[in-house]
C-alpha cells in the first residue's frame, strides 16, 4: 500500500507576516488482496436503560450479529457487555478467531444478553484495552454502543482511561435512542480516532453495524503517523484532520527528533482525507523563501511524500492577499462545526438570540460551502429566510432525534472542488 502527499496553499505572504498556512491532502492506494491481521471487539450497553423499549436491546443483539457475520475468517474478536462493570460476553478468555464455529457460539451468547445495572464507559474501554493485549501488530477496531449518560463512573476516570487507551486502538461509538450525551461519545470518539453518531431508531443499528464493520475489514494499513518537521524557531499553532471529518491532532503530536513531531490518524485502506497544517515562522524580508514545513507519512517502515509547505515574502499586494481555496474552504468548515455547536448549546440554555445568530451564521455557511447534508439538518432545527444572509427563525418544536443529529454531525465535513 502506497500514500501520496499534495499540498494546496498560497505561499504569498506580506512583510512580517508569521502565519502559514497549507492543507495537506493524503491518498492511500494499493491495497492488496492478502487480509491484513485485524482484531475485533464490540461493546454492548447493557445497562437497565436498554430495556426501556425492549426493541433496543433486540436491535442490539441483531446488530451486533450482523457485525459478527460480517468479520473475515480468522479476525480475532470478542463482545463485551457494558453496564456499571464490563464483562466479556464470548469468548470466555481473550479473543478468538472468526470461522463458521466461533461465530455461531458468539451469536448464540448475544441472544442470552440481559438488561441491568448502569453505565460507565470507561471500564468498558478498559476492558477492551486488556483483550488487545497480544494483537498490537494487528488492525485493533471496536465498536461502542450506548444509550445513556456515562453515570457510574466520575469524569476523570473516564478521562484517564481514554488516555491510557489512546494508540491502544480505533473506537467508533454509536448512541441509540436520545438519551445519551453526544460531548461524551465525541470525547471518546476523537481520543480514539474513531467516528460518532446517532441511530434515533434501534431498526437502524443493524444496518449501520454492518457497515462499521466492513468498513473496518477493508483497512490495511494500522498506525499510520503523518510526521511534520518544522524550520528552527516556528512553531506549530495546529495540525487537524479536516475532511472526511474534523479531528484535532495538536494535542496528540509525539515529538520524535529535532524539530519534527509525529501525529497520529489511525487505520487506513483505500481512500483520501484532507488534513489543515498551520505554522508560526520568524518573517523573513521582501523575497526570501523559507521551507516552513515538511509532512511525510509513516505506514510501519516505510516513509511517503514528503510534501513541502513554502512561504515566499513579497511586497505584491495581489500575490499575499490571494487566500488559497482550499484554505478558505476548510477554515469555514471548522467555523461551520463550531457555531452549530454554539448555537445548539445556546438553544439548550435557553439562550434564543445567540442560538439564532449562531445557526444563522452556520446556515450562510453551509451555503457557500455547498455542504447541503449540513444544510439539510439544519432546516430541521430553523426556518431558513435567506440562506445567503444567514436569515433564520428558529423552529418552534424540534424533535430531540433531529437536534442531536445536528449536533453530533456537525464534524462531518463537505470535500473542498478541485479543478
Amino acid at each position: 500500500m502506497s500514500f501520496q502527499v499534495d499540498v494546496y496553499q498560497n505561499e504569498y505572504l506580506p512583510a512580517g507576516a508569521r502565519e502559514v498556512n497549507a492543507i495537506v491532502t493524503v491518498t492511500a492506494s494499493g491495497v492488496t488482496s492478502t487480509p491484513t491481521a485485524a482484531a475485533e471487539v464490540i461493546i454492548i450497553d447493557c445497562s437497565g436503560s436498554m430495556e426501556y423499549p425492549r426493541a433496543k436491546l433486540v436491535a442490539a443483539q441483531q446488530a451486533t450479529c450482523a457485525a459478527i457475520d460480517a468479520l473475515r475468517d480468522g479476525v480475532a474478536f470478542a463482545v463485551v457487555a457494558g453496564t456499571d462493570t464490563a464483562s466479556t460476553v464470548y469468548p470466555s478468555g481473550g479473543l478468538v478467531a472468526a470461522s463458521q464455529r466461533t461465530r455461531r457460539e458468539a451469536k448464540a451468547a448475544v441472544q442470552r444478553l440481559r438488561a441491568g445495572g448502569g453505565t460507565a464507559i470507561g471500564s468498558w474501554l478498559s476492558l477492551a484495552s486488556t483483550l488487545f493485549r497480544g494483537h498490537e501488530d494487528a488492525l485493533r477496531h471496536a465498536i461502542l454502543l450506548t444509550d445513556g449518560r456515562n453515570e457510574h463512573e466520575k469524569p476523570a476516570h473516564l478521562d484517564q482511561v481514554l488516555a491510557e487507551c489512546e494508540g491502544r486502538f480505533v473506537c467508533d461509538c454509536r448512541g441509540v435512542g436520545t438519551d445519551w450525551e453526544v460531548a461524551e461519545l465525541r470525547k471518546v470518539s476523537t481520543a480514539l480516532l474513531g467516528t460518532v453518531d446517532i441511530v434515533a431508531d434501534p431498526a437502524g443499528l443493524e444496518a449501520d453495524f454492518r457497515a462499521m464493520t466492513a468498513e473496518a475489514m477493508g483497512k490495511a494499513v494500522a498506525d499510520v503517523q503523518l510526521r511534520l518537521w518544522t524550520p528552527q524557531g516556528a512553531k506549530v499553532k495546529f495540525v487537524k484532520q479536516v475532511a472526511p471529518s474534523m479531528v484535532d491532532l495538536t494535542d496528540k503530536r509525539a515529538d520524535t527528533g529535532p524539530r519534527h513531531g509525529d501525529y497520529p490518524t489511525g487505520s487506513w485502506g483505500s481512500e483520501s482525507r484532507d488534513y489543515h497544517v498551520c505554522v508560526e515562522v520568524n518573517p523573513a524580508s521582501i523575497g526570501d523563501v523559507m521551507l516552513a514545513g515538511r509532512v511525510s507519512l509513516l505506514a510501519g517502515d516505510e516513509v511517503f511524500g514528503p510534501g513541502m509547505i513554502k512561504a515566499v515574502w513579497t511586497d505584491d499586494e495581489a500575490l499575499s492577499t490571494r487566500m488559497s481555496k482550499e484554505v478558505a474552504h476548510y477554515t469555514g468548515q471548522a467555523e461551520l462545526a463550531g457555531v452549530i455547536q454554539e448555537g445548539m448549546l445556546a438553544r439548550r440554555d435557553g439562550d434564543l438570540e445567540r442560538a439564532t445568530a449562531k445557526l444563522g451564521r452556520a446556515v450562510k455557511l453551509a451555503a457557500e460551502s455547498g455542504n447541503a447534508d449540513t444544510a439539510a439538518l439544519l432546516a430541521k432545527v430553523v426556518d431558513v429566510v435567506d440562506p445567503v444572509t444567514g436569515t433564520v427563525r428558529l423552529k418552534a418544536k424540534v424533535a430531540e432525534a433531529d437536534a442531536m443529529t445536528l449536533d453530533t454531525r456537525s464534524t462531518k465535513t463537505s470535500r473542498v472542488r478541485r479543478g
